[in-house]
């Protein structure tokens, strides 16, 4: 098993490289899970996962019956404008989730789903559809959204963002076991499936952390 002290190790040494090359922006630490003898095709994996510690604020819109005044709001009058495939396209690029009116989830899926489906930022009841439009709902949908990372790997190789470099090592580490975990217990030979564990900073060499 990966253990919290084996993180903080590794991450030492990634903060050393750091100290030798600094960079003028902050830097995302990334979790790098390298499985083997493992079919995603058989066996794919689609997670979604609430970190300990918040990273970043993210990017939402919502496909909402009316504007909201907290979150940027696609109503259905908009939806036509969107069959424009450069604007969808650009649409998608700009926003890390979508949330939904789950009235609207039809027509959301007749317009944008070519798209956001493949890219991953559907809503769903799991994440992001609502029934209800308050300030307030909305703002505890973001709030919840802002810690979620989604797993839905292409490659036996698995990135999953779970800090910045200006993030406390601690919260780091609490990320990282969180993720690491909820991985693999998804995984079906548990431990025979990870050939190697990683952590980096975007601009640093891995650092492998022992299990």
């Amino acid at each position: 098993m990966v253990t919290k002290d084996n993180v903080l190790k590794a991450l030492q040494e990634i903060r050393k490289q750091a100290e030798d090359k600094k960079r003028n922006f902050d830097q995302t630490v990334d979790l790098i899970i390298n499985l083997k003898d493992f079919d995603l095709k058989r066996n794919p994996l689609s997670l979604i996962i609430t970190l300990n510690h918040k990273i970043k604020d993210k990017k939402i819109a919502g496909f909402l019956e009316k504007k909201s005044p907290v979150i940027d709001t696609i109503t259905k009058e908009d939806f036509n404008s969107y069959k424009d495939k450069k604007k969808l396209k650009r649409l998608i690029k700009e926003y890390d989730f979508f949330i939904a009116n789950a009235k609207l989830m039809p027509s959301v899926a007749t317009t944008f789903g070519r798209v956001l489906g493949p890219a991953g930022k559907m809503p769903n009841p799991q994440m992001g559809v609502t029934i209800d439009e308050s300030d307030e709902t909305i703002n505890k949908l973001i709030e919840k959204i802002d810690s979620v990372v989604k797993i839905r790997p292409k490659e036996t190789s698995i990135k999953v963002a779970i800090g910045k470099q200006s993030s406390s090592d601690e919260d780091i580490a609490d990320n990282a076991l969180r993720v690491y975990n909820e991985i693999f217990k998804n995984l079906p030979r548990k431990k025979e499936n990870v050939r190697s564990v990683l952590i980096k900073l975007t601009m640093g060499k891995p650092s492998k952390i022992e299990f």
